[in-house]
């Protein structure tokens, strides 16, 4: 139970902490990619360094160990609270992957690092004191504690609790861990000394071990990625898949009886040809209804767990013998880490789109297939079937390798980096106005326009003029010259609305954007009015800036399931008043299928006394005007009586006992529909 405890509590407290630091920081440093891919980044990295350490401690004589970890544990109480410090703080238009870096290390270094090695090193421990016991099964037992953290977070603790509770509540958890740790220690104080000398394991061992983590580990992020950008953006739908791994860590690692491999080897096979149909016929399936989204998602998650069973499956059958176990340990690591790092950090910077899906699966075929080869014998009939399969696994290859070829065939541009892939393509079906260039992300409009001359100009997408910030624009526009400041680019369809007496200025995080609106689309091009476009991060900008005095500020960043939570803040909510006249107007894009956006904005216009309306338009697909939802705020009189406005708009249904957001607490679970 001690033991188990301990090794519990780290898995749990380790899964907490990755989402609480990096709600932290995020108003310093902006709601951009580079920041969660800083801190993915960081914990990664130091997950490896505390298996290596782990690995290094259980080389050193038994009491030597209990030392050197009690010294660190009893150092690391003087990283808590893990708040971080204000130094760190920075508004400068910079790289901030370096600083957060060492924020990071400064304010949860040592923490996480001892975390990180809890697990194989206690696990060392217990072989030692236990020379009947099987420490493999606490392997589960972390992968379960993890899977509690995962949980827990946003049902349970987010909802609840500020940052800063949050930060106090888990460095209180974490003085009980390291108490637990000590207990340990002191249980094994009169263990045996170890009889079998520690052995180094061979290297194609290890390096197959490292392979069967790494496959499992880069499919987990590629399949996350695919369901959320082209499948749907379903706010805590990346949670599915990542419990599905952790629960193929513990079926595996707990007991040898639930991987079979006379089952699961042909699910396997089954597994990545559905895995391609689902990935390359999502729009052709939703086009026909032969299948429904919660049918393509529990498919694909289905065939995602088969291959994640398999991987870890055989990692577990070739667990070594316990002197053995720490080099096991940080083999996984070391996989873990690659696959994770080359989704996250290299195929941003190979890719020009979203081919990673197809990769990893095409390689966990490969991987499944030399693990046929080490097993096959040398009888005829398992040569024959190890040739058959190296065809199907080969021409499973190549299929992928040409449907993905003729998926972006069609397209103008691909470009990608952290803030993720964008496609600009041209559709060339019969409609009224004439054919339309239209920019993507995954599932999601970013713009569009028409290709005729005449119909350049023309707002289309959620900016049509009967939309909520078209019907904005033209109230305002009635009283004479408009600065507008506009919060995500896009195609930059709104300066469709521009008069040379206006003065539009742009927002945008992303700089392939930038570049696609510049070249790809002539909304900028034909702008009459003065217009700029400033890079970064909005917030961060507005920070760094004199107030703007803007007749209108629109907010066009919250159609995906990733919303920029510290847009919506009530510090936030004073920089936008701050930048606005006093009469100004503030409109915010909320469309969106599965949060409920809009109680926040009117529970901060009501703090400030400010009435919100919720304007709605159901779209006309003839002129490519989607529907959309628009917040409209602002004390201008009578400007929600205007006959432009009124007939729209209509009062927000507040959520009974929502809590104000603010830079220390918010909760996306609070606001689900």
């Amino acid at each position: 139970m001690l033991f188990g405890s301990a090794i519990l509590l780290s898995a749990f407290l380790l899964f907490e902490v990755e989402p609480l630091i990096a709600k932290l920081i995020l108003p310093w440093f902006g709601g951009s990619a580079a920041v969660w891919t800083a801190c993915l980044l960081f914990f990664q990295l130091a997950l490896l360094a505390g298996y290596a350490y782990a690995h290094w401690l259980n080389r050193r004589a038994p009491a030597t160990q209990r030392i050197i970890h009690l010294a660190l544990l009893a150092l690391s109480l003087f990283w808590l609270p893990i708040l971080p410090a204000s130094h760190w703080n920075s508004n400068q238009a910079e790289n901030p992957l370096w600083r957060i870096l060492g924020l990071l290390t400064a304010t949860v270094g040592l923490p996480w690092f001892l975390l990180s090695a809890t697990g194989p090193l206690l696990q060392s421990w217990y072989a030692r004191s236990h020379s009947d016991g099987l420490p493999y099964r606490y392997f589960a037992l972390s992968n379960a504690g993890s899977m509690a953290g995962l949980l827990a977070y946003p049902a349970l603790v987010e909802p609840y609790l500020t940052s800063h509770q949050q930060a106090w509540s888990w460095s209180l958890a974490y003085g009980a861990f390291a108490i637990l740790c000590a207990a340990v220690a002191w249980r094994t104080r009169r263990a045996p000394p170890e009889t079998a000398a520690a052995t180094v394991p061979v290297l194609s061992d290890c390096l197959l071990w490292i392979a069967l983590a790494a496959c499992p580990s880069a499919l987990l992020l590629a399949v996350t990625g695919h369901l959320t950008e082209n499948i749907a953006a379903i706010p805590f739908l990346w949670v599915l898949p990542l419990c599905l791994y952790l629960l193929s860590f513990i079926l595996c690692f707990a007991s040898g009886r639930w991987y079979r491999r006379w089952l699961f080897a042909p699910l396997a096979a089954a597994s990545l040809p559905v895995s391609g149909w689902l990935i390359f016929s999502a729009e052709r399936i939703s086009d026909t209804q032969s299948l429904d989204l919660k049918s393509v998602i529990a498919l694909l998650s289905a065939a995602t767990f088969v291959l994640f069973m398999v991987c870890h499956g055989e990692l577990a059958r070739r667990r070594p013998a316990p002197a053995q176990l720490t080099a096991y340990y940080l083999s996984i690591a070391a996989g873990g880490a690659l696959g994770g790092l080359f989704i996250a950090l290299l195929a941003p910077y190979c890719f020009n789109a979203l081919y990673d899906l197809p990769i990893v699966l095409s390689l966990t075929g490969f991987l499944l297939l030399y693990l046929l080869w080490i097993a096959r014998g040398s009888s005829p009939t398992r040569l024959i079937g190890f040739t058959l399969a190296a065809g199907f696994v080969f021409g499973f290859a190549g299929i992928f390798a040409r449907e993905t070829w003729k998926s972006f065939a069609y397209s103008r541009l691909l470009l990608r980096n952290f803030y993720g892939s964008l496609v600009v393509y041209d559709n060339e079906m019969p409609r009224p106005l004439g054919p339309v260039r239209v920019l993507r992300n995954g599932t999601i409009d970013h713009g569009e326009q028409f290709l005729r001359p005449e119909n350049r100009r023309y707002p289309t997408t959620y900016y049509a003029r009967d939309s909520g910030v078209g019907r904005a624009l033209a109230a305002l526009m009635a009283d004479g010259p408009l600065h507008a400041g506009i919060v995500g680019l896009g195609a930059g369809t709104l300066a469709a609305y521009a008069r040379p007496v206006d003065r539009y200025d742009f927002y945008e995080i992303n700089p392939n954007v930038e570049k696609i609106a510049a070249t790809e689309f002539t909304f900028l091009r034909d702008c009459p009015a003065p217009h700029a476009i400033i890079s970064g991060d909005a917030r961060l900008s507005l920070e760094r800036e004199p107030p703007r005095m803007f007749d209108l500020l629109a907010l066009d960043a919250f159609s995906r399931d990733s919303v920029p939570v510290h847009l919506l803040t009530q510090e936030a909510f004073a920089l936008y008043w701050r930048h606005l006249k006093p009469d100004g107007a503030l409109a915010i894009h909320v469309s969106n299928k599965y949060l409920s956006l809009a109680p926040v904005i009117a529970l901060a216009a009501a703090e400030r006394r400010k009435p919100a309306m919720l304007l709605s338009y159901d779209g006309n697909e003839t002129n490519e005007e989607s529907s959309s939802d628009w917040v409209l705020v602002t004390s201008r009189p009578g400007f929600f009586d205007l006959p432009s406005i009124a007939p729209a708009a209509r009062p927000i249904d507040p959520i009974p006992g929502f809590r104000m957001w603010t830079d220390q607490y918010s909760s996306l679970y609070r606001i689900l529909r």
